[in-house]
């Protein structure tokens, strides 16, 4: 799943359970004790269909964040001098950056 794709996917979620969270408020007032009770449970099923799914997103990325970092680190062990070119080159901007100040 690509990185586009899980924001995506937790954009939806989102929406849906605040679409969903909005219907229980909004209707609230005019409903019997039965209806209500049916937007409860709507909204709790929503809540926790969103908690999974989020915390499934949020394995996902943090899969995508191990990977980025295994590939940094090959590519840095691999390639020590450039590694260290793009440290010191960093290193610089941020100097130069943080001295305007």
């Amino acid at each position: 799943m690509s990185k586009d794709t899980t924001s995506e996917h937790l954009r939806a979620e989102l929406k849906s359970l605040a679409d969903t969270l909005e219907e229980v408020l909004n209707s609230s007032t005019d409903k019997s004790k039965e209806e209500l009770s049916k937007l409860r449970s709507k909204a709790e099923s929503a809540l926790k269909e969103s908690r999974y799914r989020l915390g499934e997103t949020g394995d996902a990325l943090a899969k995508q964040t191990r990977e980025a970092a295994a590939k940094a680190d090959e590519y840095v062990r691999d390639n020590p001098w450039t590694g260290v070119g793009i440290g010191a080159a960093v290193g610089v901007v941020l100097g130069v950056l943080l001295t305007r100040r």
